[in-house]
């Protein structure tokens, strides 16, 4: 380097130095990565479904209701009954399946997504791939702080996700989206001083 004005040397030859001795000192000064750590795990959460229980139990009323103003005999209450019955081991079911098939880890360099019962399907995304992360709540979801997590992201066999019934939503986003931010942060750094 040189004195733009008098033009004296005021370090060593910069220009001595190639590409590939470039290269090679930025990736020694880079040191080891950390290991992979998780950062959160979840799954489908109880509270997602207080909307569904709330029509479930409405609509059992509405349907006892209507059996005893309309005089059914035994065999309508039967019937009654067992459309009830239906209607909440549905919903029982519904949720047991979606708590032990789905589920959901965040390590300090991937997401990974889970899912099935008796064949396991496992999508991992890689933290510097999600582009975008955002969230929703109806106005129940909303009470209840569970919502809905949508990850954007460059991989091709995964463009878009859902996380369905995510507890703590807003903090399980931005978590998400810290993680994404850190390694993009960390290795555009290396790449910048190549």
């Amino acid at each position: 380097m040189f004195c733009y004005q008098c033009g004296y040397r005021l370090a060593g030859d910069g220009g001595s130095e190639d590409a590939r001795t470039r290269l090679q000192n930025a990736i020694s000064d880079r040191g080891e990565d950390p290991p992979e750590d998780e950062q959160w795990q979840g799954q489908f959460s109880k509270r997602a479904m207080i909307g569904a229980w709330i029509g479930a139990g409405l609509f059992s009323v509405v349907l006892l209701v209507t059996a005893g103003i309309s005089g059914f005999s035994g065999r309508g209450w039967a019937i009654s009954v067992a459309i009830i019955a239906c209607v909440w081991i549905g919903l029982l079911v519904r949720l047991f399946y979606r708590q032990l098939a789905e589920h959901y880890y965040l390590t300090n360099r991937r997401f990974i997504h889970e899912r099935g019962l008796l064949w396991r399907v496992i999508d991992r995304i890689e933290a510097i791939d999600i582009d975008d992360v955002s969230y929703q709540q109806g106005p129940i979801e909303r009470i209840m702080g569970v919502g809905t997590i949508q990850i954007r992201s460059s991989d091709t066999s995964h463009p878009e996700m859902e996380l369905l019934g995510i507890e703590n939503v807003k903090e399980v986003a931005e978590m998400i989206d810290e993680v994404r931010r850190q390694e993009r942060h960390k290795r555009g750094l290396h790449i910048e001083a190549v």
